[in-house]
């Protein structure tokens, strides 16, 4: 179980890491005109700072393990990213509809599963 949770924290860190540093470095008329035609469009400043919390989240998710120092970071690391991958599906279904939810959808349950398995199942040492 521990590989297995090590496997979904590295590629849901470079998601999320990709996912971020890009609305970070973007300019902040792309990062408003990306996106479909229904989708809602949110300000620049908040786009940034979902940056932030992406990268951050990335981070979370593979620093402490890798430096074994305050673990328990990366179980709330996980649990940040499912709350943002929540807002990321009620906003797909409020701008795109139901049937464009599935990408944010199984990424949250993946954060969900690290969180559960970080705290509960395989805890890092």
């Amino acid at each position: 179980m521990n590989i297995v949770l090590w496997i979904l924290q590295i590629l849901l860190a470079l998601l999320f890491l990709f996912a971020g540093i890009t609305k970070l470095v973007l300019p902040a008329e792309v990062l408003q005109s990306a996106g479909s035609a229904n989708a809602i469009k949110f300000s620049a400043l908040f786009l940034k700072f979902i940056g932030v919390l992406e990268t951050l989240g990335g981070l979370g998710l593979i620093l402490p393990g890798i430096f074994h120092r305050q673990q328990y970071l990366t179980p709330l690391a996980a649990a940040g990213l499912v709350i943002i991958m929540i807002g990321a599906v009620i906003t797909t279904i409020m701008g795109d509809g139901v049937s464009m939810i599935f990408g944010p959808l199984v990424v949250g349950l993946l954060c969900a599963f690290v969180a559960y398995g970080r705290w509960k199942v395989s805890p890092l040492r």
